[in-house]
């Protein structure tokens, strides 16, 4: 396979460059050792800095691996990438520049090889021994130690028994720690152990007592930023003036280095860039100062010789108002004075036009006492910083950080044992109990089974059903600290909608069968109500002879006709199941005539009047209403069942104190309104919602139809069937019917 510089360099003959247009976003790859939370949001800031100083997008992607990184740079798919010191060497020929990381004042380094305190090691004692190595194309956590000891003459495969890759320096450290391993290596900016502890206890805090450096490879160029011929010739100059710069400019974002472990960048070969266009940024300000008691500049220094639009050179022994103008001026000696009076310091922000600009600025006092104490000779240092660029950059991390807050909804951080670390406001106001009940709450536990089962590829996110609310939890695994993201979503519209759209399917069937279920038996029916009512006719004539004759088989002909009698009743009640499994599968009528109420609910009322006398009181409130629009037969039918339910409902042990009443009325809109009211015992939340289903009953002499049919009926008419129940307290039925269209003569 050949090398990466022979390979870019033949796709730079062949021309398959590529040049970004100027309108797409300069794309910008991470190395996969910043893959931690932190490091994801200084390279988002990182970008916005870029961005703002270069005046077009800059978007940050974090590469899987080395490889990819590799894989990009060599195909041209990337404009701006932080590549290891061996990628930015293989690169810089075909790239339009590279810059290297500054560290401790130095763009090289080297790489020390650490063993446990405890367990000290040398060259001659490494054989047998086991490596921790960060990744393969690492230069400081592989390449550079193991080309060092090459050159000493100790090959890694025949002096290590076991070598491994970790991934981070921290993971390969913690390795040596925990004694999975006897020796890895970390990069270093000098060759001495002082300041490889420095860099030891950023990954291992106070465990860094307990490893020591043995070993220095010789220096290498640093890692960098590389600058690839695909990003325009102007862009790539004006970003090497801004990244060359932006440690020393004074606007504050030397704390985005931290991103790259870096105090700046330094340019290793410029192959003539341009001039950085004329819309870089301007230089922000930055000034320092020392003032006596009377507020007078002691020195004063700013780095371009101006401050606030204003010459401050030759400013000693001059007042600080005088020299910076009362706008600025006025601020800073407040400031100085608060301090001194103090003797504590302080700080500052205030924002100024500024040569038609507005800027913001951060002013810092600190007081300083001479070795002989007097009064006079206390002194105030200040430090003023211009901040424009660095709030505009905190504007939007605070609202990016804002997201979990105002999240609509719930969203939750968990331990790898469920503990709560975090849940942001939707997630307590939904869910208030979610503190008391932490790890036992359904929420987390349904998550935590989640995570530990694992989910096949296309599997459905868990849904967890609290307080009568569908919830959909979306969970995701936290690499960075362990434990899991939760995110919870609100389904119970979609699960209500699910719920109808399968009573819909499930009725659909059902009408299908229904209607061939009534097709069937129909036939069969009327077969066995003729045959038993002709068998009950001769038994009664052949009885009447008997009698006649004082034969004793006249008596014995009772059972029979009994049993006749019984099996016309069962075969009756076949009759009306099948009439209203026809009913539900039967299409609304054409023709429809307009039908007076009132007279219609008297005959349901004096149908159900036997059931009605020995159960309640009956109430009547019937008020002049409209003819409605409809079938007086099935109307008829849905009143009876109405008021035979309403009925039924109340015991003949309460029949003193219960009540069914009926009234009709005109609503708002000039519909014709019916109401069946009982006081009976009501039904739990439930049961009513299930009660106009097929089949559905609480009682079990009954079929369950008789509502459903009902409710079919009053749809077919094109109104609307609803009930309303609160146990021990009674129930409402309310009909409501169109009113009957007039025709003009």
């Amino acid at each position: 396979m050949l090398p990466v510089r022979e390979r870019a360099r033949i796709r730079a003959a062949r021309g398959d460059t590529h040049v970004t247009s100027p309108a797409a976003p300069l794309r910008f790859l991470l190395s996969p050792p910043l893959g931690e939370v932190k490091e994801h949001v200084r390279a988002e800031l990182f970008s916005r800095a870029l961005t703002q100083r270069l005046g077009r997008p800059v978007v940050v992607e974090l590469a899987p691996s080395y490889e990819a990184l590799e894989r990009e740079l060599v195909e041209g798919q990337v404009d701006l990438a932080w590549g290891t010191a061996e990628q930015c060497t293989d690169f810089e020929a075909q790239a339009r520049a590279v810059l290297r990381a500054v560290r401790a004042g130095r763009w090289y380094y080297h790489a020390a090889l650490v063993c446990r305190a405890a367990q000290p090691l040398t060259l001659e004692t490494l054989k047998g021994t086991r490596a921790a190595w960060v990744a393969p194309r690492s230069t400081g956590g592989y390449l550079l130690p193991t080309r060092h000891l090459v050159a000493k003459g100790l090959l890694p495969a025949d002096t290590f028994a076991q070598e491994r890759y970790h991934g981070s320096y921290r993971k390969a450290l913690l390795a040596v720690l925990e004694g999975e391993a006897d020796v890895a290596a970390i990069y270093s900016s000098h060759p001495e152990e002082n300041t490889v502890r420095a860099y030891l206890a950023e990954y291992v805090g106070a465990d860094e007592r307990r490893l020591i450096p043995f070993e220095f490879t010789e220096p290498t160029l640093a890692d960098g930023l590389i600058l690839t011929s695909r990003m325009p010739e102007a862009d790539a100059a004006a970003l090497v003036s801004i990244l060359t710069t932006l440690a020393g400019g004074g606007a504050g974002l030397e704390p985005l280095l931290g991103l790259f472990d870096s105090e700046g960048f330094v340019l290793s070969s410029m192959p003539s860039p341009r001039p950085p266009p004329t819309r870089a940024a301007r230089r922000a300000e930055y000034l320092a100062a020392e003032l006596d008691a009377q507020e007078r500049c002691m020195r004063l220094w700013s780095p371009s010789g101006l401050a606030f639009g204003r010459d401050v050179r030759h400013a000693e022994g001059r007042p600080l108002a005088a020299v910076l103008g009362p706008e600025a001026g006025d601020a800073l000696v407040a400031l100085a004075r608060a301090a001194r009076h103090s003797g504590v310091g302080g700080r500052v922000e205030y924002r100024m036009e500024v040569e038609s600009e507005t800027r913001w600025y951060a002013a810092e006092a600190t007081v300083r006492m001479s070795a002989t104490g007097g009064a006079g000779s206390t002194t105030t240092a200040l430090l003023v910083r211009d901040v424009t660029e660095l709030r505009a950059l905190e504007d939007e991390l605070y609202r990016l950080a804002s997201f979990p807050l105002l999240h609509p909804e719930p969203m939750l951080e968990l331990g790898p044992g469920g503990e709560l670390r975090y849940a942001n406001p939707a997630a307590h106001t939904a869910f208030p109990d979610l503190l008391v009940r932490g790890a036992g709450h359904p929420l987390v536990e349904a998550a935590l089974a989640w995570a530990r089962r694992g989910a096949e590829v296309g599997e459905s996110p868990p849904t967890v059903h609290l307080s009568g609310r569908h919830w959909e939890l979306t969970v995701a695994p936290l690499v960075d600290r362990g434990g899991l993201r939760v995110f919870a979503k609100n389904v119970t519209a979609r699960k209500q909608m699910e719920a109808q759209l399968f009573k819909a399917d499930r009725l659909a069937a059902l009408g299908s069968l229904a209607a061939a279920v009534g097709h069937e038996m129909g036939n069969p029916l009327a077969y066995m109500l003729a045959n038993l009512g002709f068998a009950r006719e001769e038994l009664g004539r052949m009885k009447q002879a008997l009698r006649a004759q004082g034969h004793e088989l006249s008596e014995d002909l009772n059972d029979v006709l009994q049993a006749l009698s019984e099996a016309a009743d069962g075969a009756d009640r076949l009759k009306v199941i099948v009439q209203d499994l026809r009913m539900l599968s039967r299409a609304p009528p054409e023709h429809r005539e307009p039908v007076e109420v009132v007279p219609v609910l008297e005959h349901a009322l004096s149908l159900v009047r036997g059931e009605l006398r020995h159960r309640a009181r009956l109430e009547k409130d019937f008020r002049p209403v409209p003819p409605v629009e409809g079938d007086e037969a099935r109307l008829g039918q849905v009143f009876v069942n109405l008021l035979l339910n309403a009925v039924q409902a109340m015991s003949e042990l309460d029949a003193t104190r219960n009540v069914l009443r009926v009234a009709t009325y005109t609503g708002p809109a000039g519909e014709v309104v019916v109401e069946v009211q009982d006081t009976g015992v009501g039904m739990p939340p439930e049961v009513l919602a299930r009660l106009f289903e097929p089949f559905f009953t609480t009682r079990p002499a009954s079929t369950g139809l008789g509502l459903s049919v009902s409710h079919a009926i009053i749809t077919s008419l094109g109104g609307t069937l609803r009930a309303e129940s609160r146990e021990g307290v009674g129930t409402t039925f309310t009909v409501i019917l169109q009113t009957a269209q007039r025709t003009s003569s």
